[in-house]
């Protein structure tokens, strides 16, 4: 029988001025750009979540603080490379994720296909296993005035 685990992972970061939008490992047009001690990619970081946390190995913040000087600024695909390194220090592969951003915009749809490719191939696989869903809140809360965009996300790893 196959040790399997199951995680969920939550992040959301401020939108603002003079930043780049790292979205799901690649890089959107758009007016705004995520703040964050590193690249800020919002997707990448839930999904880092998920993962750590199936594998109960705490959480991004943890491994990854945004204290330390060498995540300035950091591709936030370099931290989902390290997190597949991690679990698997534990046996553990990634099976399927699941995620979710919330956002008003930019319109993610055109870019989804993208960021399944990016992401498949920095856990090793099949872009099948990479399902990236966007919606938006109805212009409510947060996200709705546009101040920012949240991800969840839900993975299955196994052994």
């Amino acid at each position: 029988m196959a040790n399997i685990r199951v995680g969920f992972g939550f992040d959301v970061h401020k939108l603002v001025e003079g930043r780049e939008l790292w979205l799901g490992g690649i890089l959107l047009e758009h007016r705004l750009g995520l703040l964050g001690h590193s690249d800020a990619d919002v997707l990448i970081h839930a999904l880092c979540d998920a993962l750590l946390g199936a594998a109960n190995m705490r959480d991004i913040g943890y491994h990854f603080p945004d204290t330390a000087p060498e995540y300035h600024n950091v591709d936030s695909k370099l931290l989902l490379a390290d997190t597949i390194k991690l679990i698997a220090t534990k046996g553990y592969k990634v099976g399927n994720v699941d995620i979710t951003v919330c956002a008003e915009q930019p319109k993610l749809k055109p870019h989804i296909p993208t960021m399944q490719t990016c992401l498949a191939g920095i856990m090793g696989v099949d872009e099948d296993c990479v399902s990236i869903k966007a919606t938006t809140t109805e212009k409510l809360g947060f996200t709705g005035r546009e101040e920012g965009i949240s991800a969840y996300a839900t993975v299955l790893i196994e052994k």
